[in-house]
């Protein structure tokens, strides 16, 4: 294969002569196509300006959001940025200009945390906010170079190449696939030819070399092969194993919602043997022994929204995570469930499926598209048939097929949930048979308007701009919450991403990680201050007021019996633990708030025999406390281990296996 000059030299930093060929556009450009959940979705674009500067063009879209981008980045002749600018939107649409300059001595920035200048030697690299895929190759070529394996970021950070894998794809070329630590919680995974990277591929997010993306699935497997052994290996290495436990002194949080304290609870392989008051029982002389004074033994606590992918299952783990629902995922999940439970992989128990169908049209989820209603009937029937107990609808299903595929589904005693439709109210949805709304922002939709386009970004920002006026007195209000208990509809809120979305403010830190985002890798970390929904002027202060009336619907429908239970859709763990913490900030007692995490979606998921509570008899999924939550919900951020299906997890190993400090 012949290489552009554009392939050549974008090997950013050689200045060897090349000559075009079909990596490029015939203008001097090297072409990648973007795929984004198996669908080509953007363009990554880039090309030589003048001797060792660069230019770059990003985009993609996702159901009416998506970043684009237009980048220009100088290097030094050691490979590491002079100078770069960013211009563009990000994901959310918000605008973007970050620039980075230097000379021999100081550094100036200038991004969402506004502009600062410090001491720069040149030998770090300036990793941006918000851009292309163009400093991922940088750093790939710098990370080859480096006789350490290691490249030190600026302003801080430390990037590492903790493999080098040589591979040969079916057409006979030679590539790397490089993997990189310290960016992300994820590895980073990197394909290179040479000096060239011509691939990266994370998760749905595919970006590949236009004239290898005929090879893109091949690469992806392979990527997914490395991928499972590496997780196989943290698995091993992490797991502690025992036949006899024995938590001594502990303070045991009940079904009633209250702590038995000084207790010691026996554990044999993955049943709890005994709750007898210390010191009343001896242990056997091969238990294992475990202090528990002046802690909280609480149940494995169960995340009700969430979307699992063979990376994450660690961190939910960590956060004293034992059991999920999955509210959408392809029809494989099974597979990683197993693969959780036998403890293949580290993760949850999955105990509740939900199967997804969305309609067709530019703002579709793509993850299970259906053109017309006879085909979302047939996928129904699908699901039913690989044992998923419940259905969601998303927002471009047509409003017409909503009650043939609400009566299709509960012909199979499945449960149906979702997005509300575009052109619908909650009010029409649940009327036409559903059980559950997920999001919040979905009930505050119901009182706007059935022609808001719920498929776009409208859904967040009317909300958050009308959803202050909400009057919890109205009789439009009160006749919605007595359908809501006549129809017994569950409602999963999610509500620490809304808080994330309107309280976030561009270049300030989140609200929702305040607690934790210096535990973080750099990626993560940044992602912290992006500042949720554009805002500006009085809708700063609106959104705030239309954030703090959900936490008072929230209260409203818990104080009226309409049940809620807490899921996330986002970041495993942390994003759940704040879940809780604003249940209780709403005005939910901690007690009841930590009854609704366990024995409560125990029972709503119909697991109650066996999890979910801490009694003699029931599996011995179980997390230890350094704290007490009842007395401080943001206790329950400070979990000790995690015991799940006769296995032992320190939460400190597996946050140090993904780059994130502990909460010591």
């Amino acid at each position: 294969m012949k290489y552009s000059i554009i392939a050549f030299c974008i090997a950013i930093g050689l200045t060897t002569a090349c000559t075009q060929s079909n990596t490029s556009d015939g203008a001097g450009k090297t072409i990648y196509d973007v795929v984004f959940r198996e669908n080509l979705a953007g363009t990554y674009e880039k090309w030589k300006t003048v001797d060792q500067s660069f230019g770059f063009y990003y985009t993609f879209t996702d159901r009416g959001r998506g970043p684009e981008y237009t980048e220009e980045i100088s290097l030094n002749e050691q490979n590491f940025i002079t100078s770069q600018t960013v211009k563009g939107v990000n994901y959310l649409k918000v605008s973007i200009d970050e620039s980075f300059s230097s000379d021999d001595a100081t550094a100036t920035s200038k991004n969402l945390m506004g502009t600062s200048t410090s001491d720069f030697d040149g030998g770090q690299l300036y990793f941006r906010y918000d851009g292309s895929p163009a400093v991922y190759e940088v750093l790939a070529q710098l990370l080859l170079k480096a006789g350490t394996g290691r490249v030190a970021l600026y302003p801080e950070g430390e990037a590492e190449l903790t493999k080098k894998i040589p591979l040969q794809l079916s057409n006979g070329e030679s590539v790397e696939l490089l993997v990189i630590n310290g960016l992300d919680l994820d590895p980073t995974y990197v394909w290179m030819m040479g000096d060239q990277m011509v691939g990266k591929i994370a998760g749905n997010l595919h970006i590949v070399r236009k004239d290898l993306s005929d090879l893109r699935l091949e690469m992806k497997k392979l990527q997914g092969e490395i991928e499972d052994e590496s997780l196989i290996e943290v698995a091993k290495n992490l797991t502690h194993s025992f036949d006899k436990a024995v938590i001594q002194n502990v303070n045991v949080f009940t079904k009633k919602g209250a702590l038995l304290e000084n207790q010691d609870v026996f554990v044999e392989g993955k049943t709890i043997k005994a709750i007898v008051a210390a010191g009343k029982k001896a242990a056997a002389k091969d238990a294992t022994l475990i202090d528990g004074a002046g802690k909280t033994l609480m149940p494995g606590m169960f995340d009700m929204h969430t979307h699992n992918d063979k990376f994450r299952g660690l961190l939910y783990l960590a956060g004293g995570v034992t059991s999920v629902r999955d509210m959408a995922n392809n029809k494989q999940l099974k597979s990683l469930a197993a693969q959780f439970d036998d403890n293949e992989i580290l993760g949850p128990h999955i105990v509740a499926y939900c199967g997804i169908i969305d309609g067709s049209g530019p703002y579709a989820n793509q993850r299970n598209v259906v053109e017309t209603l006879e085909e979302g009937l047939a996928e129904i029937q699908d699901y039913k048939n690989l044992g998923y107990q419940q259905i969601k609808l998303y927002s471009s299903i047509r409003p017409e097929w909503v009650t043939p595929l609400t009566e299709k589904a509960h012909e199979l005693g499945m449960r149906v949930s979702g997005h509300i439709p575009a052109y619908m109210t909650a009010t029409q949805a649940i009327n036409q048979g559903y059980n559950e709304i997920q999001h919040v922002n979905m009930l505050f939709l119901n009182f706007l308007s059935d022609t808001i386009d719920t498929r776009t970004p409208l859904r967040f920002t009317m909300p958050a701009q009308h959803g202050a006026d909400l009057d919890l007195s109205s009789r439009e209000y009160l006749d919605f919450v007595n359908l809501l208990l006549e129809k017994d509809i569950l409602v999963d809120p999610t509500a620490a991403i809304f808080e994330n979305m309107l309280m976030a403010q561009s270049g300030e830190l989140s609200p929702t990680y305040q607690a934790v985002a210096n535990r973080f890798p750099i990626i993560d970390q940044r992602s912290f201050y992006t500042g949720g929904l554009s805002k500006e002027g009085e809708q700063v202060a609106r959104y705030k007021a239309s954030f703090e009336k959900m936490l008072a619907v929230i209260f409203d429908l818990f104080q009226k019996g309409v049940p809620i239970v807490p899921g996330t859709d986002g970041l495993p763990g942390f994003l759940y633990h704040r879940e809780l913490e604003l249940y209780v900030k709403s005005g939910i007692p901690a007690a009841e708030v930590l009854k609704l995490a366990t024995i409560k979606s125990a029972e709503i998921t119909g697991v109650s025999g066996s999890v979910g509570s801490i009694e003699v008899g029931k599996q011995a999924d179980l997390i230890l406390i350094n704290g007490n939550p009842l007395a401080d919900i943001s206790d329950i951020r400070k979990v000790e281990w995690t015991m799940k299906g006769g296995s032992l997890y320190y939460a400190h190993e597996l946050y140090n296996s993904v780059g994130v400090k502990h909460f010591k």
